[in-house]
């Protein structure tokens, strides 16, 4: 299958160094996909050969004179910055020469620009952002981790079936089993939002299994956790602080001492393995879900791995047409509500 992917080459905290070593790496292990590369043409042209890129058939150069800064207000970068590098991947998967767009750039501004170019597919109110964070057995996708700071039951709903579509996609899992966030497991436990949710997924399409904590996410027993994106994007934060104090902890533990050092030789077959299941890059690539097309954002800080990673966060939900499953999913649920 033919892919066509549209980067925003000039977002994020590293740019180009960064972007451009992906998109040849992503390039070479990919060879049926198509990278349109969005930026400022001068300077892309000036640094393909650098990374052994060269223009053609499948490395395409985007104009986009401007770019939105990540601290710029997303108001401000929807009104003023209509030939960003980030507006412009964005317009061409409306416009069909790409089939999705990935960006490390303002997280706000991206959500904002993609919601007004690409349009909410009917039946969702609000995008969510989904991502994968590392378990005991594998990942558990999720969901929302920050789109939405408040929400009500049927945001909540609409961000399971969702969460669950994509699992069933992404994963090549049947029935998905999702869990929604709560303070305790017990049905008495929560606040009126989350307990209007959860009657709403117990008579849901979904192989909904109730209440779970955040501990939970980390168990391996649930594959899609459901939230709002205030307390979503908590969680996510808490965790990455959480593996870098770890990291952090066992080098300042094993540089100790001469005899730490040495342990830490003996051990350096198992802390590399452990440093690669905790490095939050390998899971680098959210999914802007809810939208008439594909948008994944990477980290603003990712290095040329995790954003090698996004790349193919995208390919993969091309390949599944994860957009698509959704839409019908949720066609399904409307026309069953009208029937009722």
């Amino acid at each position: 299958m033919k892919a066509q992917i549209a980067i925003d080459m000039m977002g994020g905290d590293h740019g180009l160094p960064v972007t451009l070593a992906a998109a040849a790496r992503f390039l070479n292990e990919r060879p049926h996909v198509t990278t349109l590369l969005v930026g400022d043409e001068t300077l892309l042209r000036a640094q393909l050969a650098n990374y052994r890129l060269v223009e053609g058939e499948r490395v395409v150069i985007v104009h986009a004179p401007e770019i939105v800064a990540m601290g710029e207000s997303p108001a401000v970068a929807l009104r003023t910055k209509k030939k960003s590098s980030m507006r412009v991947a964005i317009d061409c998967v409306r416009d069909g020469s790409a089939q999705a767009a990935v960006s490390a750039g303002n997280t706000g501004a991206l959500m904002a620009t993609a919601k007004f170019v690409l349009k909410m597919l009917p039946g969702i109110e609000r995008p969510a952002i989904c991502t994968a964070l590392p378990n005991r057995k594998g990942h558990t996708h999720v969901l929302d981790l920050g789109a939405n700071v408040e929400c009500n039951a049927d945001h909540l709903f609409q961000f399971a079936v969702m969460g669950s579509v994509l699992v069933e996609a992404y994963d090549d899992n049947p029935s998905p089993r999702v869990g929604l966030l709560n303070v305790g497991a017990e049905a008495i436990k929560g606040n009126d939002t989350v307990k209007a949710a959860a009657a709403l997924l117990a008579e849901g399409p979904i192989n909904y299994i109730g209440f779970v904590e955040g501990d939970d996410i980390y168990k391996g027993d649930v594959d899609v956790v459901v939230c709002d994106g205030f307390v979503g994007n908590v969680a996510l934060k808490t965790s990455e602080g959480l593996a870098k104090m770890m990291t952090q902890f066992l080098r300042e533990e094993f540089s100790r001492s001469l005899l730490s050092k040495l342990a830490a030789v003996i051990a350096m077959p198992v802390l590399k393995r452990l440093k690669k299941r905790l490095d939050p890059g390998r899971y680098n690539g959210a999914s802007f879900l809810g939208l008439q097309g594909i948008v994944i954002k990477s980290h603003g800080g990712a290095d040329v791995a995790a954003f090698t990673s996004a790349l193919n966060v995208a390919l993969r939900e091309i390949e599944k047409d994860v957009p698509r499953r959704i839409d019908l999913r949720l066609g399904q649920l409307l026309n069953e509500k009208e029937l009722a």
